[in-house]
């Protein structure tokens, strides 16, 4: 296997600090319900666990062998006599122009088609002959007959189809190594969550900034707010709310105190925290979710290309009617060069450039088509095993929900309206970047609420706000609020609590003159293309589940507003690639659909991978194919299109191979008794043929409605 390059440490951009325009502190929300750096374990040690392969080098070198090799391939074309005669022109004729073709397709031969008889190799030491052994030996065949008829008078030789063969197998492996390049860079972006530098605390009181690699363990650390916590710990001192959705999938900011844990890659909220260090490099959270990714990634080595199978049988097919050949002909005629003739057109033909491109041509339509419809097909491999899903597991958080509070419901009090009591919160939320208080504006925003004017503003640690509006003193807050101000809710707004509080919603209430006068609802909001996603996968006859690291309330409420079949709540990262990997152990053939970091082993496990687009990079690099749009609704798409492709990639090789069955044996001379015999010339037209067949069949896909 290729040896990998050692990754690139990269800083990771933290969320940006509110210090300086949030003027109230978010605790008022709190009663809402050896030393080494993983990444530099990675770079040394990850071609030892798992396939991280780059393809990034075969790319070029079928790139820049194709270029050259096209360019080479003129002259030797121009001067072919064959082709000369098919169409009717007269190349200029000069001393030695006779050996243009000749030398220019020795030259092609040895620069174009190298790779080619390299590749096959391992092949041939694993007796399992494939695409590369078939092109080997139609070229190796061609270039062997080709020569000897410059010395011997045999007829002409197969120059231009040598130079033309090798030109398209170029090209296709160009195709399809494009189709596949970098589908391991998951690790990469998994590596870039940890900073590269912690703020270590001395013994003094002092602060020194080291790097992540020289932490080590007890070291006690200074989480700024905003910044990205360096190493899993525990909390010593101080107060925030961290957002760990990136690897746990909890979509709301986990608040934290001293004793609670936190975990490397996190983003740290807008209070400081001291932080003491209990786990380093591969013990930490997320040095186990890149072994995880590694383990999934290596399950799928072993998969096959069904061209590379047709290719196989191909071979054999061939060497078996070659050899038929040249017995009946030497019985029935004696061993001359006609048998030798006869013998090489078979094993040239047998190698159609039809097959070559049979599935690198379909491929190639089906990524734009993908890309026209907001459906980037990263892995082939992906979209192939597609069309035999038939159970769909959905992320919650960011993929059938926007990943974006809002608010879901409202009460409100006698004499007021649902518009006058948000506009008021909103107001007084106006400087927040808290998640909560973002939801209430942006649900303000959606209405295009005028809001009023409110002064006086103060922040209530641990309990909420309080500002002054219209004359009346006014606060928000959650349910410490109450409890400061000696209050309760009117009946409505008690009853919208209890049936909230049921679905894991978290509940904000309006207070004015110490009178609840509204409470607000919030939650991560559906989007509104999951409930056509589901209908639409459950009238395809998919299974639908969920995979969530929210609350069961949360997740039932979601699951059952969506009609989803089954779902699973408070999932760890492990447990979501378990949840995948015990699913396809009872036969079932599993589409993971995510966008977050926690999902990255899970989509890497699953026989088909999906991400949404806006979602974390390591989510992107760990699918087979992401939805650009994020509409959870182009699942539908991908499987359609899957399945439409497949029907042309099936076509395309009924085409290519069987060419081969009616070729052969005329090539072979099967008619040869009755006047019919196919001749060298002929049966190249016939391999051009078959490749325009399988080039017109390709673009019929499309006309393809998705």
């Amino acid at each position: 296997m290729k040896k990998e390059n050692p990754h690139t440490i990269h800083n990771h951009q933290p969320h940006n600090s509110h210090d300086n325009h949030q003027h109230h502190d978010d605790a008022h929300y709190a009663g809402h319900g050896s030393s080494h750096d993983p990444r530099e374990d990675h770079a040394r040690h990850g071609p030892e666990h798992g396939t991280h392969v780059d393809h990034t080098g075969h790319e070029q070198m079928f790139r820049n062998r194709f270029w050259v090799s096209l360019i080479l391939s003129i002259p030797a074309l121009i001067f072919s006599p064959t082709l000369q005669g098919w169409l009717g022109f007269t190349a200029p004729t000069f001393p030695g122009s006779q050996w243009i073709t000749p030398i220019f397709s020795v030259v092609v031969f040895l620069y174009g088609g190298l790779p080619f008889l390299q590749m096959s190799v391992p092949e041939l030491r694993n007796r399992q002959p494939g695409m590369m052994t078939l092109i080997s030996l139609a070229i190796g065949v061609a270039l062997a007959y080709s020569v000897a008829t410059l010395f011997i008078p045999t007829g002409a030789g197969f120059f231009w189809e040598l130079v033309t063969l090798i030109d398209v197998m170029l090209l296709g492996h160009w195709i399809e190594m494009r189709s596949v390049r970098q589908a391991s860079s998951a690790l990469d972006e998994l590596a870039k969550l940890m900073p590269d530098t912690a703020e270590l605390i001395l013994p003094d009181g002092s602060t020194k900034v080291v790097t992540v690699c020289e932490l080590r363990m007890d070291n006690l650390l200074l989480v700024r707010p905003g910044a990205s916590i360096p190493a899993d710990g525990e909390v010593e001192e101080g107060e925030s709310d961290v957002n760990e959705s990136m690897i746990t999938g909890e979509s709301m900011p986990v608040r934290k105190q001293p004793g609670d844990k936190v975990i490397a890659g996190t983003i740290n909220g807008d209070g400081s925290l001291r932080v003491r260090v209990n786990a380093i490099g591969d013990q930490t959270a997320l040095a186990g979710i890149m072994r995880l990714v590694e383990q999934a990634q290596q399950s799928k080595s072993n998969t096959q290309l069904l061209a590379d199978k047709a290719a196989g049988w191909l071979f054999y097919a061939a060497l078996g009617v070659a050899a038929l050949t040249a017995i009946t002909w030497t019985v029935a005629v004696g061993f001359n060069v006609d048998v030798i003739a006869r013998v090489a057109t078979v094993l040239v033909i047998a190698c159609p450039h039809a097959l070559g491109l049979a599935i690198p041509l379909v491929v190639a339509i089906t990524t734009s088509i993908g890309a026209n419809n907001g459906i980037l097909v990263r892995d082939r491999l992906a979209l192939e095993h597609a069309r035999e899903i038939d159970t769909v597991i959905f992320d919650k958080t960011g993929t059938l929900t926007s990943g974006e509070f809002g608010v879901v419901g409202i009460s409100v009090a006698v004499g007021w309206d649902e518009d006058q009591a948000l506009a008021l919160t909103s107001a007084i939320e106006r400087d927040s970047e808290h998640m909560v208080a973002l939801g209430i504006r942006r649900t303000a925003d959606k209405r295009q609420l005028s809001l009023p004017a409110v002064s006086n503003f103060e922040a209530i640690k641990g309990r909420g706000v309080r500002a002054t509006s219209n004359g009346y003193v006014v606060h928000v807050g959650g349910p410490r609020l109450l409890e400061m101000l000696e209050i309760e809710p009117p009946e409505t707004v008690a009853h919208f609590r209890d049936e909230a509080s049921t679905k894991g919603w978290s509940v904000v209430y309006l207070v004015q003159d110490k009178r609840v006068v509204a409470g607000f609802a919030l939650a991560d909001v559906i989007r509104p293309e999951s409930h056509a996603t589901v209908q639409r996968l459950h009238e395809m006859g998919i299974e639908v589940a969920m995979l969530t690291g929210d609350s069961k309330a949360v997740a039932k409420n979601v699951a059952e507003e969506l009609g989803i079949d089954h779902y699973f709540a408070e999932v760890l990262p492990e447990h979501k690639d378990l949840k995948v990997a015990q699913l396809q152990s009872q036969g079932k053939r599993v589409a993971m659909v995510g966008d977050g970091v926690n999902d990255a082993p899970a989509l890497t496990r699953a026989d088909v991978g999906i991400a949404i687009g806006s979602g974390t990079d390591v989510a992107v690099e760990s699918a087979g194919i992401i939805l650009v749009k994020s509409n959870p609704l182009d699942v539908v798409k991908v499987i359609q299109l899957s399945r439409a492709s497949y029907r042309k990639m099936i076509e395309n090789l009924i085409w290519a191979t069987g060419y081969n069955v009616i070729a052969l044996p005329l090539a072979a001379g099967i008619l040869a008794p009755i006047g019919v015999l196919l001749s060298p010339a002929v049966g190249a037209l016939l391999m051009s043929l078959s490749t325009v067949i399988v080039a017109i069949n390709a673009q019929s896909l499309r006309q393809v409605k998705i």
